[in-house]
């Protein structure tokens, strides 16, 4: 059983006026796409635009085009992705300019 997302703590707790990096790859994130989608959503919402924030995703859910873009891409207009590299731990950083 997973826990609930209101028991994981916020990536972030404010708007960020500069490029950022939101970290989604703990093991309750390996454990829950879900949570992976609703923090990385809420961490491109708190990214003031003409920034970045690099979302590095857990391994346990592949390649982030897989399943986070389209998502990403029904809650917000205008952004872009840039997809940086896999990570030697597994994981995936994907550059979200918005």
């Amino acid at each position: 059983m997973t826990a609930s997302h209101d028991d994981v703590a916020p990536v972030t707790d404010r708007v960020h006026e500069n490029s950022w990096s939101a970290n989604l790859e703990t093991e309750a994130h390996a454990e829950d796409r879900s949570l992976v989608v609703e923090q990385a959503a809420d961490a491109v919402a708190k990214t003031a635009a003409g920034h970045h924030v690099n979302l590095v995703t857990h391994a346990a859910h592949g390649h982030p085009e897989e399943y986070l873009y389209a998502e990403l891409d029904e809650r917000f207009d205008g952004i872009d992705y840039e997809y940086v590299s896999q990570c030697g731990c597994g994981g995936h950083v994907t550059k979200v300019h918005v």
